[in-house]
Parts: C-alpha cells; sequence; structure tokens
C-alpha cells in the first residue's frame, strides 16, 4: 500500500463508516493523545519505566499505526497529498543536512 493508496483508503472509510472527519483541531488533540500513547509504550520498552498492568496489552505497532492514521486524516482534511510533501521533504533535508549530520561529533 502506497501512502496515497492509504489516504483514499482512510478518507473512504471516514466518509462510510466514521460517518464525517472531526474538525482539525479536535483530530490535532487526538493526534496528541496518540502521540502520548507512542511514548508511553516506547519509554517502558526502551526507558527505564516499568509496565503498569494497563499497558501490558499495548502493541508499539498498533500505536504507530494510530499515530499515522491521525496524521493522514488531517492531511486528507487540509488537502495535503502526504506523498508530495515527503518528497518535497527529502528534497529541503538533502540540501540542508547534505553534510550536517556527518560533521556531528555526537554521532561519530
Amino acid at each position: 500500500m502506497t501512502i496515497k493508496d492509504a489516504q483514499v483508503q482512510i478518507d473512504q472509510w471516514i466518509k462510510t463508516v466514521g460517518v464525517r472527519y472531526f474538525n482539525e483541531l479536535t483530530n490535532l488533540g487526538i493526534l496528541m493523545e496518540e502521540v502520548g500513547e507512542l511514548s508511553r509504550i516506547m519509554v517502558r520498552t526502551y526507558g527505564e519505566q516499568s509496565f503498569k498492568e494497563s499497558d501490558k496489552n499495548k502493541n508499539l505497532s498498533d500505536e504507530l499505526a494510530d499515530v499515522l492514521w491521525v496524521l493522514m486524516c488531517i492531511a486528507n482534511q487540509t488537502g495535503v497529498d502526504l506523498t508530495e510533501a515527503l518528497q518535497k521533504n527529502f528534497e529541503k533535508k538533502n540540501i540542508r543536512d547534505a553534510n550536517r549530520h556527518q560533521q556531528n561529533e555526537k554521532l561519530t
């Protein structure tokens, strides 16, 4: 599945099963919630915090997919083609960061 395919499928799902998009600010809030849930799993899996009983059934891939889903919803409702946006972002990073990371002593 391509990013474009995913955006189309999410749009179709929202307009049928989901009835309609939440407004943009609501979706931003939902995105922050989902990022928080992702963070919780990351800190417990790779950080020093231990899992609470309520966290034990959480799945990193599912939390990442939740973030991606809401991000794509926001892109859809604001008219952003994420494939095009990502391609432009690569171009920007390739110019701006061409040597930056290779010269970073913290990374070597």
